[in-house]
């Protein structure tokens, strides 16, 4: 279902979540003893659609301590962290804050995408999970778990399920399968009890391998 708000601002929770919980620990033995041991901690937006994917191209293929120093880095750049304000930026500067000329490349798509309303963020409220995904990996240096991490940290859609996600698959490894191998098709079953909050149990798996919180 949509989320029925255009607009999100930072900090902001999921209505949905009690409800989620409730639903999860009825329908899913782990998510019964999974879910209390973390309070009343849970999913988070940072508010900004083009910061959110912005800050995932930076973070692509490198650590998690290095992709917060780049992005520290580069945000000093623009003004203000908007996509006009990006395209005005020197490539030089660019690369002089440790982005690769690739990721230069990409960061400038994701801006020309947003600043020529090829992108309209507004839209996304009223279509489908598919829909705004297939609209994100037209963008440069954006793919599937890159858009689906979107769709659960900045639109917080609560029926998601990232088979890409490398955490997610060892998660359910550890959780239902005693550390077991687990094909995608294992992971689908298992989220089968999870719907229609696949995005809330994700979260709570990914929060049994690491008690700090991830944000995108």
């Amino acid at each position: 279902m949509p989320s029925s708000k255009s607009t999100l601002e930072a900090g902001q929770t999921p209505q949905y979540w009690a409800d989620a919980c409730k639903h999860l620990m009825k329908k899913d033995r782990v998510m019964k003893r999974l879910i209390p041991e973390f309070g009343d901690a849970c999913l988070q937006t940072r508010g900004d659609a083009f910061t959110t994917l912005a800050r995932s191209i930076v973070g692509q293929q490198i650590s998690v301590k290095a992709a917060q120093t780049v992005w520290d880095r580069f945000a000093l750049l623009p003004k203000k962290m908007v996509a006009a304000n990006v395209l005005k930026l020197k490539v030089d500067d660019m690369r002089a804050a440790g982005l690769s000329a690739r990721k230069i490349e990409y960061l400038v798509d994701l801006a020309l995408h947003f600043d020529s309303g090829a992108i309209n963020v507004k839209s996304w409220h009223g279509m489908d999970d598919e829909a705004i995904i297939a609209e994100l990996i037209g963008i440069r240096g954006i793919g599937r778990w890159t858009a689906e991490m979107f769709l659960i940290f900045h639109l917080m859609r609560p029926n998601v399920l990232p088979l890409d996600d490398v955490g997610l698959i060892n998660g359910i490894s550890q959780s239902y399968f005693s550390g077991d191998v687990v094909s995608r098709s294992d992971a689908r079953e298992v989220a089968v009890a999870w719907a229609p909050y696949c995005s809330v149990a994700t979260w709570y798996i990914w929060r049994s391998l690491d008690p700090v919180p991830v944000e995108y």
